[in-house]
């Protein structure tokens, strides 16, 4: 059955009802963007590069490639947050990749990264940026799942 379609009250537009309407219904979701972009964005650098901290977390992981591959889909999920129509797919996906990360810190990386020759640790803001990103991505798609589309034709009919 079709949902009514009702008009906002601020503008011409029109949603189907049911759709969270209102300032922060615009601006949690894309707050959460910005700050997931921005944290998956700073650590390209580093894959790219692959610095002594990256070498440290994928040496026995796949190396520069594997750091390479990773930072690529970082970047594609970089780009898909920050368009709004593809928004969803872009949290999606990397809510897959820090699910992989978090997953190998608590498994085989422990939550603090230390670098065997200095000894320094990162005292656990990898795991603090990895869980950060977790949670802004759900924030990203508890307001924007209907926008994914493999969920699309289920939302019409619900």
């Amino acid at each position: 059955m079709l949902q009514q379609i009702k008009p906002l009250e601020m503008g011409t537009k029109s949603r189907p009802s049911g759709c969270q309407t209102g300032v922060a219904a615009i601006v949690i979701p894309w707050a959460a963007q910005i700050i997931v972009a921005g944290i998956l964005a700073q650590t390209l650098f580093f894959k790219f590069t692959y610095a002594p901290e990256t070498q440290i977390i994928f040496g026995d992981r796949g190396g520069r490639l594997a750091a390479t591959a990773v930072g690529l889909i970082e970047l594609v999920c970089v780009v898909l947050l920050l368009i709004p129509r593809t928004a969803a797919v872009g949290a999606a996906l990397s809510l897959a990749v820090i699910g992989g990360a978090i997953f190998t810190h608590l498994t085989s990386l422990g939550i603090q990264i230390t670098d065997p020759t200095t000894g320094q640790s990162d005292g656990g803001l990898l795991f603090a940026l990895a869980l950060t990103v977790a949670f802004g991505v759900m924030i990203v798609l508890l307001f924007r799942w209907r926008q994914l589309p493999w969920l699309r034709s289920r939302a019409r009919r619900a």
